[in-house]
């Protein structure tokens, strides 16, 4: 049984703090990420916003693309004001030929606020719940209508990132809505992400693999430091090279099926953290795991 191996460009440079890698072309990007063996990459702002160029890159470098995120305000605005706030992303990820929509709420959120402890994340309130899933809902309809499946992205610092949240969010909304599985946000979450993958393996349309560096991690919920200072100090990295063992998540997948992309996303700076040396690592480590556990590539 086959499976789709991808990467995230944020290795390489980060959206959100120009200062790191964003001096580094699109083209080292992809060229380390085809040399490293990945058959995909997720959009990122490097990316031109013209679908002929960004098609003409991948294909140059042998490179599908999966899907890229989409920053929502969708607790602040009606469905219709975030249907017309998303439409140039929808329209680019459909001229490229990607598979999901990568959806994060970013309503509130604190992940780049260096001043704003974990602790303060938004949280929705309990009179909040099902007019936000309901809003949910029917935009992940109008999603499928287009053929763009929505992927929410549980996330650090956002208004979906406890297991609880994910419970309640998965229960709440229809099967149009499915879910972005990563592993390395939910145990920063210190959820089950065991369970999480178990449970809801029916509607997870995308999964993005991180590890967890475990010293950083406990430091980081002890002394309930931010998202951002947590990351700089280094509590993620790529598969392999943490404390997650993927063996168990790889044979959930395998028996349930999942065919689907697997893409290594793991925020770190570039100059501590050398991205073709680190995409390499991650990529021999999945593959292998995924080959013991019966997938072929």
């Amino acid at each position: 049984m086959k499976i789709k191996l991808g990467i995230a460009p944020i290795a390489w440079s980060n959206d959100d703090m120009p200062e790191l890698g964003g001096d580094t072309p699109i083209e080292k990007c992809l060229e380390d990420a085809s040399t490293s063996g990945f058959s995909g990459i997720e959009l990122g702002g490097k990316f031109p916003r013209n679908p002929g160029i960004t098609k003409y890159l991948l294909e140059k470098f042998n490179l599908k693309m999966p899907g890229g995120w989409y920053g929502a305000m969708l607790r602040e605005r009606s469905v219709k004001e975030e249907w017309i706030a998303l439409q140039d992303h929808l329209n680019l990820l459909k001229l490229i030929n990607a598979d999901v929509f990568v959806f994060a709420d970013v309503s509130g959120s604190i992940q780049g606020d260096q001043s704003k402890a974990l602790s303060k994340r938004p949280i929705l309130e309990k009179d909040e719940w099902d007019s936000y899933c309901k809003k949910i809902s029917e935009l992940s309809d109008m999603l499928m209508d287009e053929g763009m499946p929505m992927s929410y992205h549980e996330h650090m610092g956002t208004i979906i990132q406890s297991e609880e949240d994910v419970d309640r969010f998965m229960d709440m909304t229809n099967q149009n809505t499915f879910l972005l599985y990563d592993t390395g946000h939910l145990m920063f979450a210190e959820a089950n992400y065991e369970r999480v993958l178990k449970n809801y393996i029916s509607r997870i349309n995308h999964v993005h693999c991180k590890d967890i560096r475990k010293d950083v991690f406990l430091k980081s919920i002890k002394d309930d430091l931010s998202f951002r200072e947590s990351f700089l100090d280094g509590v993620f990295t790529v598969p392999g090279d943490g404390c997650i063992d993927y063996g168990p998540l790889i044979k959930i997948l395998f028996e349930e099926k999942y065919q689907k992309w697997l893409i290594i996303e793991a925020e770190q700076d570039p100059k501590k953290a050398n991205p073709l040396e680190y995409a390499k690592i991650g990529y021999n480590y999945l593959s292998s795991t995924l080959k013991k556990n019966g997938y072929t590539l």
